[in-house]
């Protein structure tokens, strides 16, 4: 089905820094789109999600008032039509179910500027930090680079994650919880649960190692 474009309120669109790929606004470019404004140009509509804006009112009386849209792709566009002192713009309300927005925007960063390496690398950061479920070919994919080199990006915040999940297992393991339900509690699978489980005695040495730390501290291979 063809999306439908709808003339919504200026005011009614936030910038959600969370979703936003780039580090900067490009401001020469917002000026040279508000000129274009004037002299009648007509731009392709923003794309934006509907969501709930938290810094809204508890007391708003209707969904309406508590719900804005935060936007996807169009951020200069956006930001040009409120400089010119317009009210509405044309936009198309995007469903993504359980696409991550950061990735989605990242994708649709096109056009005369690509996004840069640092923000491509913090963008990969981001998506992974957000839903560490994502798995490197799935960053690649919407940020336009190798699972290999998604892999460096995130090498770090991986062991980390890894290392906190084996902490975690080990924990509930030793308190004798049987191993489905710690796949359920952690939300994995029994083949990922195996895999942690064959390391539990090299983890029970470490716990056990005297470090003078309040927290063990684990050594891994790289791998």
């Amino acid at each position: 089905m063809k999306d439908q474009v709808i003339q919504i309120p200026v005011s009614d669109i936030v910038l959600d820094e969370s979703i936003y790929p780039r580090e900067n606004m490009d401001h020469k470019r917002i000026g040279i789109f508000v000129e274009n404004l004037r002299d009648g140009f007509e731009f392709d509509p923003v794309l934006v999600q509907a969501f709930e804006n938290p810094e809204l009112s508890e007391s708003s009386s209707t969904a309406r008032e508590k719900s804005r849209y935060r936007i996807l792709d169009g951020v200069h566009r956006w930001t040009a039509f409120k400089k010119a002192g317009r009210t509405r713009i044309s936009a198309i309300v995007k469903i993504l179910n359980d696409m991550d927005p950061l990735l989605y925007a990242a994708k649709l960063a096109i056009g005369p500027k690509q996004l840069t390496e640092v923000e491509t690398k913090n963008t990969a950061r981001r998506a992974f930090q957000s839903n560490p479920g994502l798995t490197s070919a799935e960053i690649g994919r919407a940020i336009g680079r190798s699972r290999q080199a998604v892999d460096l990006y995130i090498a770090d915040l991986r062991a980390t994650t890894l290392q906190e999940l084996d902490l975690k297992i080990f924990r509930l393991h030793q308190l004798g919880i049987p191993q489905d339900r710690i796949a359920k509690r952690l939300d994995i699978n029994r083949r990922t649960l195996s895999h942690h489980l064959a390391k539990m005695p090299g983890l029970a040495r470490t716990y056990s190692r005297p470090t003078g730390r309040t927290h063990p501290v684990f050594f891994f291979k790289a791998g």
